[in-house]
């Protein structure tokens, strides 16, 4: 029996319930599935003009920065990213706010209707990009900004036909599915241009192997590809040196889409809201919080200069965990040599590495390490220190303690 058909048809079990069945799975590359749904719903993906995000770091920065710029000045647009930090809503937003719950369940209960089961139908992921699609034509937006989920070609958000392409920068992650080289992963993400389409690249970030892949395929495509390189007036409502790159990007990729006038770009440069990422909380009685969601070295590089530029390296207590599958002694190498005290937590994911694993994998027995993040954050919170508590090492990490302040 499909799953999907027997959730929906005797409403026992919610669109959101049935989504958070389908649960973390292994990446399973193709667009058919997707595809697939799509087609049922009548192709909501054409109702609308769409600008598609790829890249290593900054993706979902830079489609922020973009959804900001053209809701500041008067496009209905939507707003598609991932992974979330508290609740699945966030992935979908409309101009500055998020899906309704109501609305976001009613067009999974109808996709699951449909949806072949197990290994035929769709991922977690997949079913999420069919249901924003749907959204958005509902929602009747003129521009989609949608976030690549991993590489490019065969991502489930590559059904669209994109009116722009960017690329903030390509770097090593997810080699294990993209690589093994950065060429061969520069080529999957380069599956997103289209011909006669332009394509943005971030100058800044890609070495020179995996750029020249990527002028290569856009040339064997027919995408006009452009170097974009980061802005030199930092206005900016996000934090951090390597914003002004996914700034530029945004900019560009806005005024491929829309008329824009300073006003409307300085109104949604100032809007700009993206949490997670060098967010800072301050909070009354206790020590603040700097939360960032590296997990790959790039990411942790970034981090690192923020740290060095701000004044808080060697002055900040590390909270840190992460997913198996990354680099974790490539991302925690820069944040050690700045911190003070370290603990070592995992993140409520079964791809989290454990504690103990953790500390055996970075060769450094002489760390703390803590059950919960709970217990870890609380241990920091507890010393008898001042200063900052950075959380960093995986975005399911700082989702984790943004849930926990949520419930203070």
């Amino acid at each position: 029996m499909n799953r999907g058909r027997g959730l929906s048809a005797h409403h026992a079990v919610s669109g959101l319930a049935w989504l958070d069945a389908l649960g973390p799975q292994k990446i399973r590359p193709g667009l058919s599935r997707t595809l697939a749904l799509l087609t049922f719903l009548g192709n909501p993906q054409s109702s609308f003009s769409s600008i598609l995000i790829g890249g290593t770091n900054g993706k979902g920065s830079t489609a922020a920065t973009i959804s900001a710029i053209l809701t500041a000045a008067g496009v209905p647009c939507g707003l598609y990213t991932s992974p979330h930090l508290i609740s699945v809503t966030e992935r979908v937003r409309f101009s500055d706010r998020d899906v309704s719950a109501a609305a976001l369940d009613e067009v999974l209960r109808l996709i699951a209707a449909v949806a072949a089961p197990g290994e035929r139908g769709p991922t977690y992921f997949e079913a999420l990009t069919a249901a924003a699609f749907e959204l958005f034509r509902r929602a009747r937006v003129s521009v989609a900004i949608v976030e690549v989920g991993i590489g490019g070609r065969l991502d489930a958000t590559n059904v669209l036909w994109p009116d722009v392409s960017v690329v903030t920068n390509v770097a090593a992650d997810h080699l294990d599915v993209l690589g093994p080289a950065l060429e061969d992963v520069a080529r999957e993400k380069a599956g997103i241009f289209r011909k006669g389409q332009p394509a943005l690249l971030g100058a800044s970030g890609t070495a020179e192997g995996p750029r020249a892949a990527l002028h290569a395929e856009a040339r064997r495509i027919g995408a006009r590809l452009v170097e974009i390189p980061p802005a030199a007036n930092a206005a900016f409502s996000l934090p951090g040196a390597h914003q002004r790159q996914n700034l530029a990007l945004a900019l560009a990729a806005a005024r491929a889409v829309a008329p824009l006038d300073e006003a409307a770009v300085e109104r949604g440069l100032a809007a700009v809201r993206w949490p997670g990422r060098l967010q800072r909380l301050e909070r009354a009685g206790a020590r603040p919080l700097l939360l960032d969601g590296a997990h790959n070295p790039p990411g942790a590089s970034a981090l690192a200069e923020h740290l060095d530029v701000t004044g808080l390296a060697g002055r900040v207590d590390l909270l840190f965990g992460g997913m198996s599958d990354k680099d974790l002694p490539g991302v925690f190498a820069p944040l050690a040599a700045r911190a003070r005290r370290i603990v070592l937590v995992a993140p409520e994911s079964p791809r989290a590495e454990k504690p103990e694993a953790l500390r055996a994998r970075l060769g450094r027995p002489d760390l703390e390490t803590a059950n919960s993040v709970a217990e870890g954050l609380a241990r920091l919170e507890e010393a008898d220190a001042d200063g900052v508590i950075l959380v960093a090492g995986s975005l399911y990490l700082v989702g984790e303690v943004l849930r926990l302040r949520s419930r203070a």
